[in-house]
């Protein structure tokens, strides 16, 4: 919640209107109620549950076909890359509409641009009211910018993810650790937690210009993510550092 509401007001305002997450945080509490924090909470549920289910599906099949008859366990960046960033694109599709409608319900609120009477009821009713003022093409507003977002995100988090397991995994074995199940959760937390970090320093300029793109009430403003990325260039510099780390060349 307090993620989208940063980055759609304090880009759009002419001062900083909310100066950290907590501070964020606080003013939802203090104007909306508990309730606040959760706004849009079911589109989000309904597009996590279904880009998960069909993310793992395709990523552990791609994989599987890509390497083939190669019985390596070392991570193949040949086999990752294309297919993390395949399963991305394709999620991308389910989380466009439920991430647009989730951005829409949390900042309806906050945002002056909506009267009262225009305000979303419910996730339902924002998709139905977007389907009919903006027509299809409306539902899948931000599209270009969530496909960017998760074929270039799910790359880089899954090479962070199956490097760090496999080092973990080969240092811990030469020091004759004992394997558990423990062990296994502790590899999962760490290897998991660094690719999540790589994943959001990546892209999260992708992300600021996905929430803009997708909140703005003009129907006639700019779709395209990289109109957007001045206002955010600070940003890029995690995208650089990561790239760099990963040995990723993007001449």
């Amino acid at each position: 919640m307090y993620q989208v509401k940063l980055q759609k007001h304090n880009t759009e305002a002419h001062g900083i209107k909310y100066r950290n997450g907590l501070h964020c945080t606080a003013r939802i509490l203090k104007t909306e109620g508990i309730r606040g924090l959760y706004t849009g909470a079911t589109s989000s549920f309904i597009g996590v549950a279904f880009q998960s289910s069909i993310f793992f599906g395709i990523y552990s099949q791609t994989k599987q076909s890509l390497q083939g008859g190669l019985q390596s366990d070392k991570p193949l960046p040949k086999v990752i890359i294309p297919t993390a960033a395949f399963g991305g694109a394709i999620v991308s599709f389910v989380l466009c509409p439920s991430e647009l409608v989730k951005c829409r319900m949390q900042v309806q609120r906050t945002d002056s641009l909506v009267p009262i009477s225009r305000r979303y009821s419910s996730p339902l009713d924002c998709a139905l009211q977007t389907l009919k003022s903006e027509g299809a093409t409306g539902i899948f507003r931000g599209g270009l910018t969530t496909f960017l977002r998760e074929s270039l995100g799910n790359a880089v988090f899954f090479s962070v993810y199956e490097y760090v397991r496999y080092y973990m995994h080969s240092q811990l074995k030469a020091a004759s650790f004992e394997h558990s199940n423990l062990f296994d959760m502790g590899v999962g937390i760490v290897s998991g937690g660094l690719g999540g970090v790589a994943f959001w320093s990546a892209v999260l300029p992708l992300d600021v210009a996905k929430t803009i793109i997708q909140t703005s009430p003009d129907r006639s403003s700019t779709r395209n993510p990289f109109r957007a990325f001045p206002a955010n260039a600070a940003a890029i510099v995690p995208w650089e550092l990561s790239m760099k780390m990963l040995g990723i060349k993007h001449d």
